[in-house]
């Protein structure tokens, strides 16, 4: 399925330049994994938030997000254009909460996420066809951000404790 070309001008309007990732959405090929690779730096400087604060960003990110890709798809005229990535940061840094610090874990939590993200297991895959608009775009991504940081807590506790 082609779609919609996002023209240079587009990403002047700060709405639209945030659900596009920076424009790492935009990238050819595989918008989202370029889109949760960009989440990363970001991640880096969130990760050291005390676990509440941590959780308020999340949930205003979140929020923020909803209202985001609805714009920058109603503008595009297009229900969730691959290039919209806003939905892979938010479910990225959900993957991350209370993660265990270091490579290994966020490189762990990119795999998880992006298998989530992929493969979109019940009940991920049923809200992706029946939800729409940008709550549609945002809760596919964090609900596989919510399977991602079980599998990824799952494989921490179990590392530590054999």
């Amino acid at each position: 399925m082609k779609h919609k070309h996002v023209p240079a001008s587009f990403l002047k309007t700060p709405a639209h330049f945030l659900a596009f990732g920076f424009g790492s959405g935009l990238l050819p090929k595989a918008p989202g994994t370029y889109g949760t690779l960009a989440a990363i730096p970001i991640y880096l400087i969130i990760q050291y938030l005390p676990l509440g604060s941590y959780l308020l960003f999340i949930t205003v990110a979140a929020l923020f997000g909803i209202w985001l890709c609805h714009v920058t798809s109603k503008a595009m005229q297009v229900h969730d254009h691959p290039g919209i990535v806003w939905d892979e940061f938010v479910g990225f840094w959900i993957t991350m909460i209370a993660a265990p610090t270091g490579w290994l874990w966020i490189i762990i939590g990119f795999l998880l996420f992006r298998l989530f993200d992929i493969w979109k297991p019940w009940p991920i895959n049923l809200l992706d066809r029946h939800v729409h608009g940008g709550l549609g775009i945002m809760l596919d991504d964090v609900l596989a951000g919510i399977f991602a940081c079980a599998g990824l807590q799952f494989i921490y506790w179990a590392t530590i404790m054999f």
